[in-house]
């Protein structure tokens, strides 16, 4: 499989649209699922928190991505608070295939089936460079502003805190 083959075809054709041609040659496969952030971190050998996550959520029912650094967690109640929802809770399955194109732990920050509401939590710009996946066993890097500004993201702090 040569390096163009590695995204995904809608994929493809969303960096091509996007004026992204360069990423595709940037994509990195690997043998091995890359579903989780772990699994990505691992095999790119980078830190976890450099790994975005495109997770989807239903915000009042209506699909909403969040991009994510992989050592975090998203804040439901913080989302909710952002998009004035009444009630926020993770996808289901089908829900994130039928939205997106994609399967959970292969989804990308963008080219999906369907137009969505995008948040980026700000802890992704403390890189400069992020990985996000292609599909489930591939990974693309990218500068955390230029996956800001091409997910057509809103930059909010939605990530979980611990005390």
């Amino acid at each position: 499989m040569t390096t163009a083959d590695a995204a995904h075809p809608r994929f493809a054709e969303a960096l091509r649209a996007l004026g992204l041609d360069e990423l595709t040659a940037r994509v990195r496969r690997f043998p091995d699922a890359t579903r989780t952030a772990e699994e990505a971190a691992a095999a790119v050998g980078c830190e976890l928190s450099q790994i975005c996550k495109s997770l989807i959520f239903a915000a009042d029912g209506v699909p909403v991505l969040v991009l994510m650094d992989g050592a975090s967690r998203v804040d439901l109640e913080l989302v909710r608070r952002e998009l004035g929802a009444a009630k926020v809770t993770r996808a289901k399955a089908e829900v994130v295939r039928e939205t997106t194109g994609y399967a959970i732990g292969g989804v990308p920050p963008f080219g999906h089936r369907t137009r969505t509401r995008v948040l980026a939590d700000r802890s992704l710009l403390g890189h400069d460079l992020v990985w996000a996946a292609g599909n489930p066993h591939a990974v693309f890097p990218i500068a955390p502003k230029d996956l800001v500004a091409h997910a057509d993201a809103t930059l909010v702090d939605v990530r979980e805190h611990t005390a």
